[in-house]
C-alpha cells in the first residue's frame, strides 16, 4: 500500500500515452479466466427497454429497444412467438382497442437529417407504420406531426400532418416591398391585420377497418370521443376562409360549424358525455385594439353556432378582468358548469407613435431605460431568487371562475387573495375548496409550506374559513363530503365534515402506527400513504407499516384491519395494486391485487385479496423485485419484469396467478460474457447499539481466503434495493456493477439519524458496519475507499475528519461549512437552504442561532486540519443545489494544510452531472483516483501534475504516468 503522503512523484518518471479506455487495474487473472471485466468501452453495448405494453386480447406484446449508441427499434411481437415486427427508429407504439391495428411513430435517420442539412431543404418529417394484425399489412404515411388513437378505437385514428412543402414550380410568393404595402393597407382599416394566428395542417380521419379516410385542412387543434367518431376541431388558415371551430360524425356527411371566421382560439374542451364543447375566442373583438378573448359553449347534440357565455366586464366578473388563455377550461362531470380563468387586464404597452416627444422625462423614466436591479425587501413572501424563478408562472396566473350554464349566470371564484382553487365533487356540487398560503409564505425559507383553507360557494362565490396554518396541503372526498389532510404533529389522518364543519383524527383509534416510523428529520413525520376511498365516501382507505385499514371519516364507526393484520405478522408490506379499474372507488369484498414486500429479506411479490379481513393469499413471493406490472384489458395475462443484481429487467408474461411465466425478451444477452459478481444482505450493530442492514456486492469467483480491496457507498437508507439492477454506465457516482466487475467488494450500508447529530450518525453507522466487513477476513483494511454525492459527499467529508479508516475518498457536491450553507440558495428553485438544517435532510432542528454550536460541530471545515485521507472532490459552478462555495472552501482549507487534494469543476454543469460527455471523463478520472490508491494502479497526469489553465482545452490530462519502482525518495505519490 502505497503511504498517503501529500508528496508526489518526483522528476524521475516516463510518461506512458496509455490509452484511457485501456484497463486500468483488471482484477487477477486466475479470476478472470472465462469471463472478463467492464470497461468504459462497453457501455454503449446496453440497452434500455421502454414503451411496453400488450394489446386488450393479451396476444400481442410490443416493447422499443433503446441502445446507448445507435437507433432504437420498436418490436411487436405475438406472445405465441408465431409472428413478429421490427421497426427501426420507432417511437411511440399504440394499438386500437379492439386489437387488430398497431400504430408506430417511424423518425428519421441521422442520414436524412444530414442531407436534409447539406441541401438545406429543410428537416425530413416522421412517418409512421400502420400494421394490420389479422393480415399483417404494412402501410406507411409520411409528413407526420401528430397521432391520435381514441382508447376505445375499434379502427379510428387520427393523423395530424405537416403540410406539403411547395413545389419548385409554385407561384412565387410576393416581394417584401408588396407585402409591406398590403400590410399597411389592412392595418389601417383592421387592427387585427398583423395580429399573430397559428396556422394549422391537414388531418386525416382514419377507420383502418374500413378503409374511409377523410382529409380535413388547417386544423390546429382536435379532440376526439373515446371511439374516435366524433371530431370537434379548430382550423386556422393564412386566408381565413373556412376559419373556426367545426364538428362531425363518422356517419355525417358535412361537419357543422360551431364559429366561423377568423380568431385565435384556445383550451378547447368537451363535456364528458360529448353533449357540449367550450372554448375561447376571440372572433367577435378581432377587430378591436384589445381583441379580449370570450368564452363559447356550444350544444353539439343540435348543433349551431356556440354562443358566448362570458365576457370581459359580464356582471359576475371583476372590473377591468379578462378571461386568459392562460387558464384551463373544463366542464363539470355533468356538464353543467364551465371553470375557467380570468387575470387583471395587463397595462397597455405604451404607443411610441402617440407619445409627446416635447414631454420631459421624470427621472424615474430615465433610468428605467437602463437600471436592473433586485430589491430584496423582508416584506416579501418569497425570496427575490424565489420570485424570479417564478416569475413566468406569475405573470401567467390566472383565477379560477364559473359559468353556471343553465341559470346563465357567472361567478368569481378565486383571486389575488385566494391563489388555489378546487371545484370539489366533480364540480357538480355547492363548495369548491380554497387554499392560501400568502400569509405563511416568509416561512418557506426555514420551515415548509403552510395554508389556510376555505370553502368556496360556487353559487355565490362566498369564501368561509375553515382551518388556519395546516402544514402541507388538503384534499377532498370524491363526493366532496369530506376534507382530508394529514397532520404530522398529531401523527393522523384527519377530516372534517364539510356539512357539519366536525373535525375528527380519524386515524386516531388505529392501534398502529400510521405514521412513518422510520422518520429521522427534525420535520413531523410523514404517513405510509391512503389507498383511497370507498363508494360514497363511506370509509377511507390508509396504509400502515405493513397493512392496509379502512376509517370511519365521521369518527363513528370503529376502525378495520382490512387485511387482518396479515402483513404485521409475516413483516410484508402490503398495498393496493389498481390494474384496469374503471371507477376510482376501492370496492371492498371484491378480489383486489395487493404487492407484497419482505421488509427483512428483501423478496417481492404479489397477494390476493377481499379486504374484508380475512388474510390475504399469497400468489408469489420470491427473492427478486418484479415491476412494470400491467394487465390485458380483456384477457387473463400480465406483462411485468422481473430483476436482480444478475438479471436485467426483461420482459415477462404470464397469466393472473403468475403461472406459465415466459421470458419475451433478452436484450443485453452481452452480459454473459462479463464478470458479475454477486448481491448479499448483511447486518450488523452500530455504535448506538440499534441492528442495521446493507447491501455487500462481491465480486465474480469470490474467494474468501483473499483479501479484496473495498469500495463503500451510501445514501440514506438503500437496503431495500437489494434486487436493483445496476447497468453498466457513467454517471456522477460510482457505478455498482463496474466496480465489482473490476474485483472490488463494494458496500452500502443504511444510515439512521440523531437530530443534530448528523455527521455523527452517519459515523456510527457506516464505520461499525465497515469493521463488521472487514473482520470477515477478505477484505483488505488499508485498501478501502468510500464515495457519495449531495448528503453523501457531506458525510464523506465530515467523517475523514475523524476517522483514518478510508485509504482513499470522493466526496461530490458537499457541504462543508454549515454556517455559511445555511444561507446559501438553492439556485434552482431559488428558496434559501435554512428549511434544509431546521426541518429537512441535514437535520440540525435549530436556526443557526438557537443550535450554533451543532452548526460548527456538524461542519467538515472547521476540523479540516485532522484530514490524512486523500480527497477527490466534484462541485460544479453551476451547481442550483448546493453552494459550490461550499467545495472550494474544503479544497483551499485542505491545500493550505498541504493535504493531497482535487477538485474537478466541470464548467457550466449542475448538481449532478447531466452531459453524457462530462460523466464519461468523471467516471474514468474516479476509477483512476480509486485505482491508484486502492489497486497500485499507475497514477494519470491530472493528478500527478494537474492540468495548468493555459493548457485547459488542449488537454485532458488523462495519459497515465509510470513510475519508477527504485524512486525511494516520494514513494510515487502524486502531488
Amino acid at each position: 500500500m502505497r503511504p498517503s503522503s501529500p508528496r508526489g512523484v518526483g522528476r524521475a518518471v516516463s510518461l506512458l500515452l496509455l490509452l484511457v479506455l485501456a484497463p486500468l487495474a483488471a482484477p487477477p487473472a486466475e479470476a478472470q479466466d472465462a469471463l472478463r471485466a467492464l470497461d468504459h468501452d462497453d457501455y454503449d453495448r446496453w440497452s434500455s427497454i421502454q414503451q411496453q405494453g400488450l394489446t386488450a386480447d393479451g396476444a400481442w406484446l410490443h416493447y422499443r429497444v433503446n441502445p446507448r449508441d445507435g437507433d432504437a427499434v420498436v418490436h411487436l411481437e405475438r406472445v405465441d412467438g408465431s409472428e413478429s415486427f421490427q421497426f427501426e427508429r420507432g417511437i411511440q407504439p399504440m394499438t386500437t382497442r379492439d386489437s387488430r391495428f398497431f400504430l408506430v411513430r417511424i423518425q428519421p435517420s441521422d442520414e436524412a437529417r444530414e442531407e436534409a442539412r447539406e441541401n438545406r431543404s429543410g428537416q425530413p418529417r416522421d412517418s409512421i407504420a400502420l400494421v394490420d394484425l389479422e393480415s399483417g399489412d404494412v402501410e406507411m404515411r409520411g409528413r407526420l406531426r401528430n397521432a391520435v388513437v381514441p382508447p376505445e378505437s375499434d379502427g379510428w385514428i387520427l393523423l395530424h400532418l405537416h403540410d406539403e412543402a411547395p413545389s419548385d414550380d409554385e407561384e412565387e410568393p410576393e416581394t417584401e416591398e408588396a407585402q409591406e404595402e398590403e400590410e399597411v393597407e389592412e392595418e389601417a382599416d383592421d387592427p387585427g391585420a398583423d395580429r399573430d394566428r397559428p396556422e394549422g395542417s391537414e388531418l386525416l380521419w382514419i377507420n383502418l377497418a374500413t378503409g374511409e379516410e377523410r382529409s380535413l385542412p388547417g386544423v390546429t387543434t382536435v379532440q376526439a370521443n373515446d371511439d374516435g367518431t366524433r371530431l370537434v376541431w379548430v382550423v386556422s388558415t393564412p386566408e381565413g376562409e373556412v376559419d373556426g371551430v367545426w364538428t362531425a360524425s363518422a356517419g355525417a356527411p358535412e361537419p357543422v360549424a360551431l364559429l366561423e371566421g377568423v380568431s385565435n382560439v384556445s383550451r378547447l374542451t368537451v363535456s364528458d358525455d360529448w353533449n357540449r364543447v367550450a372554448f375561447l375566442s376571440n372572433r367577435e373583438t378581432w377587430s378591436t385594439e384589445d381583441a379580449d378573448l370570450l368564452l363559447h359553449v356550444g350544444d353539439l347534440t343540435s348543433g349551431g353556432v356556440a354562443p358566448v357565455v362570458a365576457r370581459p366586464g359580464d356582471e359576475g366578473l371583476p372590473d377591468e378582468w379578462i378571461l386568459s388563455s392562460n387558464g384551463n377550461v373544463s366542464f363539470s362531470d355533468s356538464g353543467a358548469r364551465v371553470f375557467f380563468g380570468t387575470a387583471p387586464r395587463p397595462p397597455s404597452e405604451p404607443d411610441e407613435d402617440q407619445e409627446d416627444e416635447d414631454r420631459e422625462l421624470t427621472t424615474e423614466e430615465e433610468l428605467l431605460e437602463d437600471v436592473v436591479v433586485d430589491i430584496w425587501s423582508w416584506h416579501d413572501g418569497f425570496l427575490q431568487t424565489q420570485q424570479l424563478q417564478q416569475l413566468n408562472q406569475e405573470r401567467n396566473r390566472t383565477h379560477l371562475a364559473v359559468a353556471h350554464l343553465e341559470e346563465n349566470r357567472l361567478v368569481q371564484l378565486g383571486g389575488p387573495s385566494l391563489l388555489q382553487v378546487s371545484p370539489m365533487a366533480g364540480g357538480d356540487g355547492r363548495w369548491a375548496l380554497g387554499q392560501d398560503d400568502i400569509p405563511y409564505r416568509p416561512r418557506v425559507s426555514w420551515d415548509t409550506r403552510y395554508v389556510d383553507v376555505y370553502l368556496v360557494d360556487l353559487e355565490t362565490g362566498d369564501r368561509e374559513l375553515l382551518l388556519e396554518e395546516i402544514r402541507g396541503s388538503v384534499s377532498s372526498s370524491p363526493t366532496g363530503a369530506y376534507v382530508v389532510w394529514w397532520d404530522g404533529t398529531a401523527r393522523s389522518w384527519m377530516t372534517l365534515d364539510v356539512k357539519t364543519r366536525r373535525v375528527v383524527e380519524a386515524t386516531r383509534p388505529i392501534p398502529r402506527a400510521i405514521y412513518n416510523e422510520l422518520n429521522d428529520t427534525p420535520s413531523p413525520p410523514g404517513s405510509y400513504g391512503t389507498a383511497g376511498w370507498t363508494e360514497g365516501d363511506e370509509r377511507f382507505v390508509v396504509n400502515d407499516a405493513y397493512d392496509l385499514w379502512s376509517v370511519d371519516p365521521s369518527g363513528e364507526a370503529a376502525p378495520e384491519n382490512l387485511t387482518g393484520g396479515y402483513g404485521r405478522e409475516s413483516g410484508i408490506r402490503l398495498r393496493l395494486v389498481r390494474l384496469n379499474w374503471d371507477e376510482p372507488e376501492i370496492p371492498l369484498g371484491e378480489e383486489v391485487l395487493l404487492s407484497a414486500f419482505d421488509t427483512w429479506t428483501k423478496a417481492d411479490g404479489y397477494y390476493r385479496a377481499y379486504l374484508d379481513g380475512a388474510a390475504p393469499q399469497r400468489i408469489v413471493l420470491e427473492d427478486l423485485a418484479f415491476g412494470g406490472l400491467q394487465k390485458a384489458e380483456d384477457a387473463d395475462r400480465l406483462l411485468f419484469t422481473k430483476r436482480t443484481w444478475r438479471q436485467f429487467p426483461d420482459l415477462w408474461v404470464s397469466d393472473t396467478d403468475f403461472q406459465g411465466r415466459r421470458q419475451m425478451t433478452d436484450v443485453n444477452p452481452h452480459q454473459a460474457e462479463y464478470a458479475w459478481g454477486t448481491a448479499e444482505l448483511v447486518d450488523w450493530t452500530s455504535s448506538d447499539g440499534e441492528t442495521l442492514q446493507g447491501i455487500l456486492y462481491k465480486p465474480e469467483d469470490f474467494d474468501p481466503s483473499r483479501e479484496y480491496p473495498m469500495m463503500v457507498y451510501f445514501y440514506e437508507r438503500s437496503s431495500n434495493g437489494l434486487h436493483n439492477h445496476f447497468v453498466p454506465g457513467t454517471g456522477t457516482s460510482i457505478n455498482r456493477t463496474f466496480y465489482v466487475s473490476r474485483g472490488y467488494v463494494l458496500f452500502v450500508p443504511d444510515i439512521p439519524y440523531k437530530e443534530g447529530y448528523p455527521g455523527e450518525s452517519a459515523m456510527n453507522a457506516i464505520v461499525p458496519g465497515v469493521l463488521s466487513v472487514v473482520e470477515q477476513g477478505f477484505v483488505d483494511r488499508d485498501r478501502i475507499g468510500v464515495q457519495g454525492h449531495s448528503w453523501g459527499g457531506y458525510q464523506i467529508a465530515y467523517m475523514i475528519t475523524r476517522t483514518n479508516l478510508f485509504a482513499a475518498a470522493e466526496a461530490g457536491a458537499p457541504v462543508t461549512n454549515m454556517t455559511s450553507a445555511y444561507g446559501g440558495i438553492r439556485w434552482e428553485s431559488g428558496r434559501v437552504r435554512q428549511m434544509q438544517y431546521e426541518q429537512g435532510q441535514s437535520r440540525i432542528g435549530a436556526s443557526l442561532w438557537e443550535a450554533q454550536h451543532r452548526y460548527i460541530e456538524n461542519s467538515p471545515l472547521f476540523t479540516a486540519y485532522k484530514v490524512e485521507t486523500p480527497l477527490l472532490m466534484l462541485h460544479n459552478d453551476e451547481d442550483g443545489a448546493v453552494p459550490w462555495e461550499e467545495g472550494i472552501q474544503f479544497f483551499v482549507a485542505l491545500r493550505r494544510l498541504n493535504r493531497p487534494v482535487w477538485l474537478l469543476n466541470y464548467n457550466g454543469e449542475a448538481h449532478g452531472l447531466r452531459q453524457s460527455h462530462n460523466q464519461r471523463d468523471w467516471t474514468i478520472r474516479m476509477q483512476q483516483f480509486f485505482d491508484y490508491y486502492l489497486m497500485d494502479a499507475d497514477p494519470p497526469v491530472w493528478m500527478v501534475d494537474g492540468v495548468p489553465a493555459v493548457e485547459k482545452g488542449r488537454t485532458l490530462g488523462l495519459d497515465l504516468v509510470r513510475t519508477d519502482d527504485n524512486d525511494d525518495d516520494n514513494g510515487g505519490n502524486p502531488r
